[in-house]
C-alpha cells in the first residue's frame, strides 16, 4: 500500500470547527462569514478516481475568512500549533499586509490559534501579531511563546459552539477603543 503526505490536511480539522461555528451565528443572525476558497490549477488527474494529484496555487491566498459580524467587516486567518512556540514562517507578509489594509478599511483582522498539544483555542488581534512580527523584522524572536499572549483572549469552550470567537473579538474591539 502506498504512503502519501498529509500535509495537505493540516487544519482541516480546525477548518470543520470554525465552518460548523460559522453556521451556527449565521443561523442566530450574529454573522455572516465565509471561507475563502485558495484557487489552484490542476496538473495532473487521476482517470479513475478523477482526484487531482498535481496541482498549483493561482495566486497568494489572503485569510482564510471574511464576511461581517454585527455591521463589523471581518477577517481572520485560523492556524493550529503543536507546542509552546509558535513559527511566525507560519504567516506570510502579504497575509500581515493585506491585514493592515483591511483595518485601516474600518475593519477588524485576527488571527484564531489551535494549541492542539493543549487543546486550546486563542484569538490573537492583529496589533498582537505586528509586535511579534515587528520585533522579528527588527532581529529578534523569529516565534513568539504561549506565555507571551495575554490570557484573557484565550477562548473558552462553551457548549454549542465549537470556536466562540465572538466574546474575543469583542474584548478586542473594547480594548481598541480604551488605547
Amino acid at each position: 500500500m502506498a504512503t502519501w503526505n498529509s500535509r495537505g490536511l493540516r487544519g482541516s480539522v480546525l477548518e470543520d470547527m470554525i465552518n460548523r461555528t460559522n453556521e451556527k451565528y449565521e443561523e442566530a443572525g450574529l454573522a455572516l462569514i465565509q471561507k475563502v476558497p485558495t484557487p489552484i490549477t490542476p496538473i495532473n488527474i487521476d482517470k479513475e478516481t478523477r482526484h487531482i494529484t498535481l496541482a498549483y496555487f493561482e495566486q497568494k491566498s489572503t485569510v482564510d475568512y471574511i464576511g461581517a459580524v454585527q455591521g463589523i467587516p471581518v477577517c481572520f486567518d485560523a492556524k493550529e500549533c503543536a507546542a509552546d512556540t509558535f513559527a511566525l514562517a507560519n504567516i506570510h507578509e502579504h497575509q500581515v499586509e493585506f491585514m493592515q489594509k483591511f483595518e485601516k478599511q474600518g475593519g477588524i483582522a485576527f488571527f484564531l490559534i489551535y494549541y492542539t498539544h493543549k487543546d486550546l483555542m486563542y484569538y490573537l488581534p492583529l496589533e498582537m501579531l505586528l509586535y511579534f512580527w515587528n520585533r522579528a523584522k527588527e532581529g529578534g524572536r523569529k516565534s513568539f511563546r504561549y506565555e507571551e499572549l495575554n490570557p484573557a483572549y484565550i477562548i473558552p469552550k462553551k457548549g454549542g459552539v465549537l470556536v466562540p470567537y465572538l466574546e474575543a473579538m469583542k474584548k478586542d474591539l473594547e480594548d481598541r477603543e480604551e488605547s
